[in-house]
């Protein structure tokens, strides 16, 4: 056993003292391995001279989990609108929302959309506030404008996406899911405000009236 201590301190000597210097492996990719702490709102022009390239964007073409897929229209260059007539044949990728979406969709819209367009979606939000607001111009009422009332759903998530007029972009506010969700809230509105117009010009029948006559009497 005393012979065995010795031997292995001597070794051990040997080794510690020796000239051999060992380097250590290369890392593969080596940004993941250690990766760099971002500071929120921190300038990230030194990173680019280091030859880091981070635009603090997801890479083109990934879709976040749990959301849907990309709008398949482009943004029009400037003073071009073909992209913006071809998204009239997009459809919706969604499906009827339940109640619960509906309701979630109708707080989404009061939030980002309200302040302009009215939590009536008539165009008079406090922005307008019947002109007596900030904005210089009425908005687009969403309901009784004959043209944004039947406006196709892609072309109205083309403008809430890109922008259109005096509207921004709404894209980083809102996921692609929830901005198919605002234009179903949206369409369901123009429906209810539409079936109730065609009520009310449609012609009584006999019935109709000997009903309103009895009401009266």
């Amino acid at each position: 056993m005393k012979k065995l201590l010795i031997i292995t301190g001597f070794i051990t000597a040997v080794v510690g003292c020796s000239d051999v210097k060992r380097e250590p492996g290369r890392v593969y990719m080596p940004d993941m391995a250690y990766s760099r702490a971002i500071e929120t709102y921190a300038d990230h022009s030194n990173l680019e001279k280091e030859g880091i390239n981070y635009t603090a964007k997801p890479v083109e073409g990934t879709v976040a989990r749990g959301d849907l897929p990309h709008f398949p229209v482009a943004q029009d260059k400037a003073g071009d609108t073909v992209n913006y007539v071809a998204s009239k044949a997009v459809i919706s990728p969604m499906a009827a929302l339940s109640a619960d979406e509906m309701k979630e969709a109708e707080r989404l819209y009061l939030v980002n959309c309200g302040i302009c367009h009215g939590p009536k979606l008539d165009g008079n939000g406090p922005l307008w506030k019947d002109g007596n607001g900030p904005y210089p111009s009425a908005p687009k009422n969403l309901v009784g404008d004959p043209v944004v009332s039947k406006m196709p759903e892609g072309q109205m998530f083309y403008s809430v996406t890109y922008g259109k007029g005096n509207m921004g972009s709404y894209a980083s506010q809102l996921s692609t899911k929830q901005r198919w969700m605002v234009i179903a809230y949206i369409k369901s509105q123009q429906a209810a405000k539409a079936g109730v117009s065609a009520q009310a010009a449609a012609p009584k029948t006999d019935s109709t009236a000997a009903t309103s006559a009895a009401a009266k009497k």
